[in-house]
C-alpha cells in the first residue's frame, strides 16, 4: 500500500463581531489594560453574541474552509470538532454542526482535551487519512467560553474569547500535512484548570450555583509552570517523530494562551520570537480555536507560505500537551494548486490532484 497523506486544501476562521478591550473591561472590574497587557500581552477578545452558539461558530468556519478547498459538505468522510464548550452534554454538538452544515450521513465526533484539542484532533484525522479509512476530513477548534467567566475573576476572565477555526484534509501521495507528533497527559494536575459543577462528578445545584462552581477556574501560577516544563520536550518528541531539526521548520504555531509563556518557549527552544505567530494579543486565548485561527491570520497575511513546514504546539486543560509537524502542501508545488501564494485552488481525491470545483 502506497503512502498516504493528508493535505490542508482548506482553511476558514470565524470570530464574533463584538469586541470587548482591556479598557471596557476596566469598566466591569478592578483591572486595567497596562496590568492585563504586561502580564498577558492581551489587548481584546471578541464575545458572542446572544444568538451565536459553539455550533454556529464552527459552521461558519467549516464553510469556509469547503469554499477555499472547492468542496461540499456532502464530499466530506468524516467532521471532528475539538472544543470544550459543547452546546449541550447531549446530543453532541459536533453532530450538530454536521447536521447545519448540511452533511447527512457524514460521522462526527467530539474531541475534548481543552486547549490541545485542534493539535490532538489534527493528529487524529491524520491518522483516519494514513490508514486509508477516509479520504476528505473536517477538522474544527471551536470554543465559546466567554459564558463560562465569573466576570468578578479578575485573574481568569480577562484571559479569555470566542472563536473557531477549520481546515480540510483530503489525501495525497505527495509528503505532506502531518510529518511527526506528540501528545500526552497528566490528569494529576486536572485541578490546576477545571470547571468544577455541571458534571456527573458535581452535578449542578443551587448550592454550587452559589459558590460560582459553574465558571471556569484556572490556577495561573501552576498552569504557567506545566507550560514551561513541556512545551521544549514536545517540540523535540515531534521534531524527532519527524525526523526533522528545528532549523529546517519554518514558522512556529504556538497556543495563543499569553504572551509570556510564548516568549519563555522561544527562549527554551532558542528560537527567534520572529518565528512565532503571535494573535493573542487580538483574539486572547481562544482554547482549541487558537491555533487554528492562527494558522488561518498566518496564512491570510502572508507570514506562511504554501509549503512552510510549522511546528504546532499547544498545552491547556487536564492538564495535556500536543505538538504536530506539519507542511501545509508538497514541495515544490504543483503549477496548478495554488494562486498569488495564498488560498488552495484544488481539491485531492485519492491521491490525486484535480481541478477544483468552480
Amino acid at each position: 500500500m502506497e503512502q498516504r497523506y493528508g493535505r490542508i486544501t482548506g482553511w476558514g476562521k470565524y470570530v464574533p463581531e463584538k469586541i470587548i478591550t482591556n479598557h471596557d473591561l476596566e469598566q466591569m472590574m478592578d483591572t486595567n489594560d497596562e496590568w492585563i497587557v504586561q502580564r498577558t500581552g492581551i489587548r481584546q477578545r471578541h464575545m458572542a453574541a446572544p444568538h451565536e452558539t459553539t455550533t454556529s461558530m464552527s459552521v461558519a468556519a467549516a464553510r469556509a474552509a469547503l469554499t477555499q478547498a472547492g468542496l461540499e459538505p456532502t464530499d466530506l468522510d468524516l467532521i471532528v470538532l475539538a472544543t470544550t464548550s459543547v452546546d449541550h452534554l447531549t446530543p453532541p454538538t459536533s453532530s450538530l454542526v454536521q447536521h447545519e452544515l448540511g452533511a447527512p450521513g457524514v460521522p462526527a465526533f467530539l474531541l475534548n482535551t481543552g486547549c490541545t484539542g485542534f493539535v490532538y484532533a489534527l493528529n487524529t484525522a491524520h491518522q483516519f487519512i494514513q490508514t486509508g479509512a477516509y479520504n476528505t476530513i473536517l477538522v474544527i477548534g471551536a470554543e465559546l467560553l466567554t459564558r463560562f467567566m465569573d466576570w468578578n475573576d479578575r485573574n481568569t476572565a480577562v484571559l479569555f474569547g470566542d472563536a473557531a477555526g477549520a481546515v480540510v484534509l483530503q489525501a495525497t501521495d505527495q509528503p505532506c500535512g502531518v510529518l511527526g507528533f506528540d501528545m500526552g497527559s497528566d490528569g494529576g494536575g486536572g485541578e490546576y484548570l477545571m470547571v468544577p459543577a455541571m458534571g456527573a462528578a458535581e452535578p449542578l445545584s443551587p448550592t454550587t450555583y452559589d459558590d460560582g462552581r459553574q465558571y471556569l477556574q484556572m490556577n495561573g501560577r501552576e498552569v504557567f509552570k506545566f507550560a514551561s516544563r513541556v512545551l521544549g520536550k514536545t517540540c523535540a518528541a515531534a521534531l524527532t517523530n519527524a525526523q526533522l531539526r528545528l532549523e529546517q521548520i519554518d514558522m512556529i504555531v504556538p497556543h495563543q494562551a499569553n504572551l509570556r509563556i510564548i516568549q519563555a518557549a522561544a527562549r527554551d527552544i532558542n528560537m527567534s520570537l520572529d518565528k512565532f505567530i503571535i494573535t493573542v494579543d487580538r483574539y486572547a486565548n481562544t482554547s482549541a480555536a487558537s491555533i487554528p485561527v492562527a494558522l488561518v491570520d498566518g496564512l491570510n497575511e502572508g507570514r506562511i507560505q504554501p509549503t512552510d513546514k510549522l511546528l504546532l504546539v499547544s498545552f491547556g486543560a487536564g492538564l495535556t500537551w500536543a505538538s504536530s509537524i506539519l507542511q501545509m502542501a508538497p514541495s515544490p508545488v504543483r503549477p496548478a494548486a495554488y494562486q498569488n501564494g495564498h488560498g488552495a485552488q484544488a481539491a485531492v481525491r485519492h491521491g490525486e490532484t484535480v481541478p477544483a470545483a468552480g
